[in-house]
């Protein structure tokens, strides 16, 4: 068995049947992507657009690709053919332009609107303020060509396990007060949260999909 296969396997067998593996491919090559697809791994997270559409068109059509970087509104049409889920939705123009692109090709696509949890002004997402103002808007009611399917957050990078555990717990409460929205357009099902250094955390405090990446694929190569 691989290195590859090898992380894979024990990672889906330490994670609770309800949690959704996306395995982090960015910087890695196809033949590593590939190794864990033959595994039977289908769902793989792409941080560039560029990298992510060169990687889709040499792999297996059946990959759920997952868009886990920010997203510029200008590379939504490059990817909204075949992507499987948009985890950073960081404003409502974004959101917008998803669906106006899904609208020509007369799909639906999946999105996480990413949440602002960190104590760092360099990760995205939105405030309370703007979810609300996303939510509670009437311009959601026509946007029939976008699922909004749950919520995404990054917490701080620290060592601080309490502080991670105090964003992570926040998040999942906004979660469950927004499960019970009467929007056809939100159904939320999905809380991404967790990645390498501190998804053990994230699955105690609710998450049910995590992005790890070095983890399985080893170090990356910028």
């Amino acid at each position: 068995m691989s290195e590859i296969s090898s992380h894979l396997a024990d990672f889906k067998q330490s994670l609770p049947q309800s949690c959704t593996l996306v395995a982090v491919s960015k910087t890695k090559p196809v033949s590593a992507i590939q190794e864990a697809y033959d595994c039977g791994h289908l769902d793989f997270g792409e941080n560039k657009v560029q990298e992510l559409t060169e990687k889709a068109e040499k792999l297996p059509k059946d990959i759920k690709w997952h868009m886990i970087g920010h997203l510029q509104r200008n590379k939504v049409k490059y990817i909204v053919d075949f992507v499987h889920l948009i985890h950073g939705v960081d404003s409502f123009k974004l959101l917008q332009e998803i669906n106006k692109r899904a609208k020509k090709i007369d799909r639906v696509v999946n999105c996480l609107l990413q949440i602002h949890i960190a104590e760092e002004e360099t990760k995205f997402g939105l405030d309370q303020d703007e979810l609300n103002e996303i939510l509670n808007g009437d311009q959601l009611k026509e946007m029939n060509n976008i699922r909004i399917v749950g919520l995404m957050g990054m917490a701080t990078n620290t060592d601080d396990d309490e502080q991670v555990r105090r964003e992570f717990n926040g998040l999942k409460k906004r979660y469950d007060e927004l499960k019970n929205s009467d929007h056809t357009q939100v159904q939320m099902n999905t809380l991404s949260m967790g990645m390498s250094g501190d998804y053990k955390i994230a699955i105690e405090e609710g998450s049910n999909m995590v992005r790890i990446g070095s983890a399985i694929f080893g170090a990356r190569n910028y």
